[in-house]
């Protein structure tokens, strides 16, 4: 902590801390939630009992993974409260609706209906068990909107006006909801979390076939995970792409900092693609810099010699941290092109009859298992690091946002908070790796309910 010499750089590091922990295990929920809605719907329509048993194995991971994400999310809360209360006097009139929507309509539906998900099915029978696990999918995302919307207008703030003591009133809600960059940002997010829980059920299935080669349960999680990297990966890199090309509209020092364009290149010379570089904030160049001549402009401005404005175009004081940007914008794409990859060698080896027989294949999806979530945080890092020294971009800078708290205060919440991680998600992580190391069995304890038992009474 010695490193943060100041107040404002400690509660940003805090804040790191918490939102990290959290948006993985929201992601998850999100990405788990929509994978058991579509294998109960399978259960359903086709009547196979392998479908049940897997729900019911991954149904205990989603309340293991639920019941730690609340409590990541109150500490949240607590430290956002504790650290940022100027944000919240300032833009409170805008984001705390949009905060109180995302709990009076998403989490009444997902806690509603979570205990008859969990425990349910016996009692209520198989359709309106259906029922409740589609509302705490559908919560899940309902959640996610409102989330993203606050987070959005941040970065993006529309339908708004300022008072005189610089506090910003709602004028146009719709435009506040749906603020510029909200479509991209939903949809980009929405899908990473799947693809962040379909990484990480290839790999935990993966490791089960590796052991069990004939399990079918295994194999149906396997298929179903490798499916969904095949079909939305691609369709991330298209979104992704919209995003970029939007946010260099609204944030061009953000796609400046992710490409690290210090000086625009010459007339008709194009953006280079900088594969590696080293940044420097204070000589304002890169060093040891690898790049491959016009191919940027090529995904930036769909031609060879167009080109974006460069960070010395703007005030030294506006430009966000760069090298934090440039290394994590490429993370975020080298492993979304592995799983692009991981995806492709799937329809490959289904083609060839192999895709539960080669174990290469098998060992590489448990390498990745992490590799989805890891490209979502990238993405996050890149998106609000990127936006800095703004909280509400281009009106409201972090500095003006942070509380009246000393250094020692936020340092002290912050090995407090780090203690409490500890021991929340050191027990999480052994329940749930206990849980992860066998694979769903055929046959579960107790009667099973049928679809023709409405009422659970078989």
């Amino acid at each position: 902590m010695e490193a943060f010499d100041s107040a404002l750089a400690a509660a940003r590091f805090q804040f790191a801390i918490t939102i990290s922990f959290h948006i993985v295990l929201a992601a998850f929920t999100i990405g788990l939630a929509n994978f058991l809605m579509v294998l109960e719907a399978l259960w359903l329509w086709r009547g196979e009992k392998r479908y049940l048993t897997v729900y019911r194995y991954w149904l205990k991971v989603f309340a293991i993974n639920v019941a730690v994400g609340v409590a990541s999310g109150l500490i949240l809360e607590y430290q956002f409260g504790l650290n940022w209360s100027r944000l919240s006097v300032q833009a409170g009139d805008i984001l705390g609706p949009l905060m109180f929507y995302e709990v009076l309509a998403a989490f009444f539906l997902e806690a509603g209906f979570l205990g008859i998900m969990l425990f349910g099915l016996k009692k209520v029978g198989p359709r309106i068990h259906f029922f409740a696990t589609c509302s705490v999918a559908i919560g899940s995302l309902i959640s996610a909107f409102w989330i993203l919307s606050a987070n959005s207008w941040m970065q993006t703030p529309a339908g708004y006006s300022v008072s005189p003591d610089g506090r910003f009133y709602a004028q146009d809600w719709w435009a506040i909801i749906f603020n510029p960059s909200f479509p991209y940002r939903f949809v980009h997010m929405t899908l990473a979390t799947l693809l962040g829980t379909a990484s990480l059920l290839a790999g935990v299935s993966a490791w089960h076939l590796l052991r069990v080669p004939e399990n079918s349960r295994a194999r149906l999680t396997y298929s179903m995970a490798l499916w969904a990297l095949a079909i939305i990966t691609p369709v991330q890199l298209v979104v992704g792409d919209l995003h970029g090309e939007h946010s260099l509209k609204v944030q061009p020092q953000k796609i400046a900092a992710i490409e690290g364009s210090w000086t625009r290149p010459a007339l008709g010379e194009g953006e280079p693609l900088r594969l590696f570089a080293i940044p420097d904030m204070l000589e304002r160049r890169n060093h040891w810099e690898l790049a491959i001549p016009r191919v940027a402009s090529l995904y930036l401005r769909h031609d060879l010699s167009g080109t974006i404005a460069a960070l010395d175009e703007f005030p030294p004081e506006d430009i966000p941290p760069v090298s934090t940007v440039f290394f994590a914008f490429r993370v975020m794409v080298g492993l979304g092109l592995l799983l692009l990859g991981q995806g492709l060698l799937s329809l490959v080896l289904r083609w060839r009859n192999r895709l539960y027989l080669s174990r290469w294949m098998l060992r590489g999806c448990v390498a990745m298992t992490p590799s989805g979530f890891l490209a979502m945080l990238s993405g996050w890092v890149v998106t609000e690091v990127g936006r800095q020294p703004f909280t509400v971009y281009g009106l409201m800078r972090t500095a003006e946002s942070f509380s009246s708290v000393s250094r020692q205060q936020v340092v002290g919440a912050t090995w407090a908070i780090l203690s409490f991680y500890l021991v929340i998600f050191s027990v999480g992580l052994w329940v749930l790796l206990r849980l992860l190391r066998e694979p769903p069995h055929e046959d579960e304890p107790g009667p099973q309910p049928t679809l023709a038992d409405e009422t659970g009474t078989s």
